[in-house]
């Protein structure tokens, strides 16, 4: 399971922590297992429900946002210098686990993918960041993921949260109609 995740999303080998990249490998496989999915469901799923027939699955939006965060951190760090810091493990971890919460917020039926009981009681900010908690991660990704969306506003975000917040919706508006 965890090869055929890292076949999938190749970017947690970029994370350089090793304890913490084997977290994050974790997770998704837990994820996986508890929604009922198998990696190949993964190409599959959208990566929201929001737009009708999106051709975007959730592992290249995943994908997408993590390359897209990796480099925002990278701009910042080489303009700012010391005077911004930008964990690049957690916001790695962060960005490849903000949407985890989605293998339990969908479910799938012969008409495709649509919200799961689960996904109308807690959207996916809330059920992804729980399960990361209960997995031992760091805080500071936990709050990454429970903060990347509508969730987060009104909250202070961290650097990284910032970065993944605003990754995630380039990611998003992009499609959106």
């Amino acid at each position: 399971m965890k090869d055929a995740l890292l076949d999938l999303i190749p970017e947690i080998d970029s994370i350089a922590d090793v304890g913490l990249r084997d977290l994050v490998l974790t997770v998704w496989a837990e994820a996986l297992k508890r929604g009922g999915w198998t990696p190949a469901d993964l190409r599959e799923m959208p990566f929201t429900l929001l737009i009708k027939k999106t051709p975007i699955n959730i592992i290249d939006h995943t994908r997408a946002v993590t390359r897209t965060a990796r480099e925002i951190g990278e701009v910042l760090r080489g303009a700012y210098g010391g005077r911004v810091k930008v964990e690049a493990d957690i916001l790695l971890a962060g960005a490849i686990l903000h949407d985890v919460g989605k293998l339990f917020e969908y479910t799938r039926d012969k008409d495709g993918f649509k919200k799961s009981r689960e996904g109308h009681l807690l959207r996916h900010p809330i059920s992804g960041a729980a399960f990361a908690f209960k997995h031992g991660l760091p805080q500071e990704v936990v709050h990454i993921i429970a903060a990347h969306s509508k969730e987060g506003d009104g909250t202070r975000r961290t650097v990284e949260a910032v970065i993944v917040n605003h990754a995630d919706f380039v990611n998003f508006d992009i499609f959106h109609e």
